[in-house]
């Protein structure tokens, strides 16, 4: 779908008008209520793929469309990665290291969703533990959420895209973790993937000048060990190239004349997980 609203900044960066944050809004909640109902699910022997065929379902159900399936090839309603894996895990496909794609006890997983509702794409991230999760991927769950709320507060007109950046590598660096360089957010609006590209690194002060009416996702990933990553034979899965643990957050915002409103925001509260 070509993007028409509004107008572009020099950085082809799209502002929007105060109307279509309701769209966005309505985009936003309705994939943050999916990842809240999933929640119940996620348990030890549960499969990936039930995962994404309960979500295909709520999807549905809720009259909205999935942006993610038929995007250049993909055929699922959700990306769901587990452990080692930084994004982009197949549903239903083997586990890196396993023989199936059973969830096992400890384990954290990351689920991603993307739903179109009336030409509004509303995109979100969280993570999820099953069963008994051992404490220093508690402690990387923690310090990734955390990284993406600091740089969620850089988003104010007159701040940077650096400053978000910033916020979040100062952040995770200081608890001897890595941020992922290799993939970014994004804008969106009535496309899926537009200009900027927002980097979870970065020097403050630098990049372009964040503008009410920019809409755009945050969505850090950040490894136990190096950043460094790598895309399986699939074409789709990315894991850490040391094989050490990887966890993802990840909200749609928009600029308001004060700060920012998160899109995505859990209606049950939900987002950090209880683990």
């Amino acid at each position: 779908m070509e993007e028409t609203r509004g107008r572009v900044t020099r950085d082809g960066i799209r502002i929007y008008e105060d109307a279509d944050f309701a769209g966005m809004r309505l985009a936003g909640q309705v994939a943050a209520e999916i990842l809240d109902s999933v929640s119940a699910l996620v348990r030890p022997g549960v499969t990936t793929g039930e995962l994404d065929d309960f979500i295909r379902t709520e999807v549905e159900r809720r009259g909205a469309v999935s942006a993610t399936i038929g995007y250049k090839g993909y055929q699922h309603a959700s990306c769901i990665s587990l452990n080692q894996v930084v994004c982009h895990g197949i549903p239903g496909s083997k586990i890196p290291g396993r023989s199936s794609d059973v969830v096992q006890d400890g384990d954290i997983l990351n689920i991603d969703v993307t739903v179109i509702v009336d030409g509004w794409f509303g995109d979100t991230s969280r993570m999820y533990g099953a069963g008994a999760v051992k404490p220093w991927r508690k402690r990387l769950i923690e310090v990734t959420h955390e990284g993406l709320m600091r740089g969620i507060a850089a988003v104010k007109p007159g701040n940077t895209f650096g400053d978000i950046g910033h916020a979040i590598q100062t952040h995770v660096e200081a608890a001897r973790m890595s941020v992922v360089r290799d993939f970014c957010g994004h804008g969106l609006g009535r496309v899926f993937h537009a200009p900027p590209n927002v980097l979870h690194y970065g020097r403050a002060g630098s990049g372009a000048v964040l503008e009410e009416g920019m809409f755009f996702t945050i969505e850090p990933m950040v490894n136990l060990g190096r950043p460094e990553t790598k895309v399986l034979k699939d074409d789709w899965t990315a894991v850490t190239r040391d094989g050490r643990d990887s966890a993802q957050f990840e909200h749609s915002v928009g600029v308001t004349a004060t700060g920012c409103e998160i899109f995505t925001l859990s209606p049950g509260g939900l987002f950090f997980p209880a683990l």
